[in-house]
């Protein structure tokens, strides 16, 4: 069986697109990257776009991983941040601003996928909200330093040499990419203090955590771009690869109780 992967994305009213027909102008359109789910079905999936629409709860008993995706920057009331910094402007207007509804619903899907046991992929603001849904907090913006971590290039890229990633050893990132690797990035927060069981098993040389994971449980954040790497990126056929032996776990449990 190839497993269901399901993908998160964002939501914003039609006048936002250029051309669109100003008579529904008002009307909403939920919106995904489409790198993913291209990623996703290469390696094997079966790629599924999640609304904010889909209970967290009761999607998550069909699904066999998850990807949070990149995007607009978590709420402060969410990361421990200063609400002074706040855009409180209708998301839906500005796809940039916060959204609380979808902060509300990507941690509700964190959370309910951790405690069924799913394999979950967060990329970059995914990243992020995998650590608050586990009572972490987020870094509001990193100040100018040695590593250029909100790059001026355009998707889809490798990256620079100076966003250069160190690996923990024995972690998963480590087993997919090796002592280092080279990656894009666009991002402007960060991994500040880890949630309940996260551990740090990346960061760059001016010590940005980038990558975080669950020990004992197929739980992997990164705070780079996968989907747009320009080479094939491991963490997209893991999730793919993780998914699958949920699966055959969950069918070979199946068997064995067919035969007690």
């Amino acid at each position: 069986m190839r497993p269901l992967i399901g993908i998160t994305g964002r939501r914003f009213r039609l006048s936002l697109i250029k051309g669109a027909d100003e008579r529904y102008g008002d009307r909403c359109l939920d919106s995904y990257m489409s790198d993913f789910a291209s990623r996703i079905a290469e390696s094997g999936g079966l790629p599924v776009h999640l609304s904010y629409d889909t209970d967290a709860t009761a999607v998550s008993q069909w699904l066999s991983g998850v990807v949070i995706t990149g995007g607009q920057d978590v709420h402060p009331a969410y990361s421990g941040g200063d609400p002074v910094v706040v855009r409180d402007i209708d998301p839906r207007m500005d796809p940039m601003a916060h959204d609380a509804a979808r902060d509300s619903y990507e941690l509700a899907l964190a959370r309910a996928a951790l405690e069924r046991g799913i394999p979950v992929l967060g990329v970059c603001r995914g990243m992020q909200v995998l650590n608050v849904a586990l009572g972490g907090t987020l870094v509001p913006d990193l100040p100018p330093g040695s590593v250029s971590h909100l790059s001026a290039e355009a998707a889809p890229t490798d990256g620079t040499a100076d966003h250069l990633v160190t690996f923990e050893k024995g972690s998963i990132a480590a087993d997919l990419f090796g002592e280092h690797a080279t990656t894009n990035s666009w991002h402007h927060q960060a991994v500040d203090r880890c949630g309940t069981g996260l551990v740090v098993t990346g960061r760059t040389s001016d010590g940005v955590i980038e990558s975080v994971e669950l020990p004992g449980a197929p739980v992997l954040g990164v705070q780079w771009h996968p989907e747009w790497m320009k080479s094939a990126d491991p963490a997209m056929t893991w999730i793919v690869q993780a998914a699958v032996t949920l699966l055959a776990d969950r069918h070979g449990e199946e068997i064995r109780r067919s035969l007690r």
